[in-house]
């Protein structure tokens, strides 16, 4: 089996060209469908698909790397050769080795954060319960989740790092005074605006709103923190009223214009707006970032706030390396044990013929009222003398060098003392 990954991530493709191959979970079935139809050969697939990346892993017979890559970047409507210079792709233990440091969270922006491991668990269920998933994928993602597990409990790894929902706080602390007397608006109710909630919450806000398109999802999250909640419809007539706008929503275009937020800033007398997009695509149209009075983040402008005490990981990291690799080598071991499952297959089932054989020969036998004995004893006899056969042929063939290749293969299977 071949196995091999391709992606993108934010080390290698601009925010807004992340966006293009975003896919939500409820997105994964139909396109994991559509990718495998894609190929010569439908491969075992599975899409990892964060803010920060989109990662298609596969395994089949054989590697497929360039048609992987003419339909993702069919997906997102680029070119193959434009789209190429943003992807990299994985083949083998490299794959392994990538996946392995995905799920432990040194490939991330936030280096150890734990969201990573969930999202990735969350990709693999859904591809198992859309078939997608096979025995050689299985292998790889559960042994990666193994690793990450280990990483986490043996290192620190995660010990300094610095979540994007601590970076928005630390950001919104630098620009306001007082973070009690702030008003935020968190747009959306995903795991990352519940932890940006989370954070913002412990500084004790002026007053806290959640809106989220289902506004019973939105109600949960808020009686969580004491917030409030508003529908998502009523944001243009609201959002002056809020200081800081943290948004993070699985929407395909921006939820916040230009001109709801100039409006905004009119009613505030052009007092100063904080906003963060967490979200991939934007949720926030980028040209508000222009305006004089919004201080607008994105999830790409956070990397430098989250890569604080990055020099205090150095030894963690290289202590988790060390784990990835005893992982990729004892995965690539279990591939390589792989690769003789069909020769066994075909050991066995001319094991059970010749045993079919010798044991229907054996009861005739006994039928016909046959001694016990002498029937157990040619039944044995039958059995060594098919089972040597070929062994002897080849003992007996005219090539010095067959005989010599026979010898030692007939030394080492059949003659060892050690059993």
């Amino acid at each position: 089996m071949a196995v091999w990954a391709l992606g993108i991530n934010h080390t290698t493709a601009p925010l807004d060209l992340r966006g293009r191959f975003a896919f939500a979970l409820d997105q994964l079935p139909p396109t994991l469908h559509g990718l495998r139809g894609a190929l010569p050969r439908p491969p075992e697939a599975a899409i990892l698909s964060t803010c920060n990346r989109t990662e298609i892993y596969c395994a089949s017979e054989q590697l497929e790397l360039a048609p992987t890559l003419d339909w993702l970047a069919k997906s997102g409507g680029v070119s193959a050769d434009e789209l190429r210079t943003h992807t990299y792709t994985l083949e083998g233990g490299q794959a392994a080795r990538h996946a392995f440091r995905v799920a432990s969270g040194l490939d991330s922006m936030v280096l150890g954060e734990p969201q990573i491991l969930g999202q990735m668990k969350d990709a693999v269920r859904v591809a198992e319960e859309a078939g997608a998933l096979g025995t050689t994928l299985n292998q790889l993602f559960q042994r990666s989740f193994a690793v990450a597990k280990e990483v986490r409990s043996s290192t620190e790894i995660g010990a300094h790092s610095i979540s994007m929902a601590a970076a928005a706080v630390r950001l919104a602390a630098n620009l306001f005074e007082d973070l009690h007397q702030v008003r935020i608006l968190f747009v959306g109710a995903g795991e990352m605006i519940e932890l940006a909630a989370t954070h913002f919450a412990a500084k004790n806000p002026k007053a806290m709103v959640i809106a989220n398109r289902t506004l019973d999802r939105g109600e949960k999250l808020a009686s969580r923190f004491g917030a409030e909640t508003m529908r998502l419809a009523e944001l243009p007539e609201r959002l002056h009223e809020f200081d800081a706008v943290i948004s993070c929503t699985a929407s395909t275009l921006p939820l916040i214009g230009l001109g709801a937020v100039e409006r905004a800033l009119k009613s505030r007398k052009h007092r100063p707006m904080f906003m963060v997009d967490l979200a991939v695509p934007r949720d926030i149209e980028p040209e508000v970032k222009g305006l004089s009075d919004v201080y607008l983040y994105t999830v790409d402008d956070l990397a430098a706030v989250v890569q604080t005490g990055q020099a205090n990981r150095q030894a963690a990291v290289a202590q988790a390396e060390v784990i990835i690799d005893a992982g990729v080598q004892s995965f690539m071991h279990w591939m390589d044990q792989r690769s003789a499952v069909p020769l066994i297959q075909q050991l066995n089932a001319q094991a059970d013929e010749w045993r079919g054989a010798e044991i229907a020969r054996a009861r005739k036998a006994l039928a016909r009222g046959e001694d016990v004995d002498a029937v157990l004893q040619a039944l044995s006899r039958g059995l060594t003398q098919k089972m040597l056969h070929g062994a002897l042929a080849e003992l007996h063939a005219g090539d010095a060098a067959a005989r010599e290749r026979a010898s030692a293969a007939i030394q080492h299977f059949f003659l060892r003392k050690e059993r």
